[in-house]
């Protein structure tokens, strides 16, 4: 039997309560990426060109540190990944997270919250960071009650 675990990234707290919910019932371990500098409200200002994470988004090489690693990340067989969709992909801080650790081998199933957009081109992006493993295309979980998002990640 492998094991899993649900890693997530928030910056307003909707993925957060996603990431929560999925751990909780699928009863698997869970993990926060926490960046090392806290995003403010205007660090997550999308309509200003200037914020954080829009010079974050643009810059493809941007890699936000992470305040603390997952010191047992071997012993995960599967690993949700979990973030809001940010300029149609993951934001930088998922790059910075997957690039920690060698994921040779192992699932990682991206799931996200959105305000408007899709998935995007995020699995494809994830696939070019983590070429040894297996990257499934992964789903949006905004609006699906427990009873959905357990049905949908038991698949895996």
């Amino acid at each position: 039997m492998s094991k899993k675990l649900v890693a997530y990234f928030s910056a307003s707290g909707v993925t957060k309560n996603y990431a929560e919910r999925l751990a909780n019932v699928i009863g698997v371990d869970l993990f926060e990426i926490k960046p090392k500098q806290p995003y403010t409200n205007a660090d997550l200002n999308w309509q200003n060109s200037n914020s954080r994470s829009s010079v974050e988004m643009k810059n493809p090489d941007s890699r936000p540190e992470i305040a603390e690693k997952l010191s047992d990340m071997d012993e995960y067989d599967t690993v949700f990944v979990g973030f809001p969709i940010w300029w149609y992909v993951a934001p930088t801080i998922i790059d910075t997270f997957l690039e920690s650790y060698d994921f040779s081998g192992k699932t990682i199933i991206p799931f996200a919250t959105s305000g408007g957009s899709g998935m995007g081109k995020t699995a494809d992006v994830l696939r070019k960071i983590c070429p040894n493993a297996d990257i499934r295309d992964g789903r949006l979980l905004n609006g699906m009650t427990d009873e959905k998002i357990a049905q949908w990640a038991n698949e895996f």
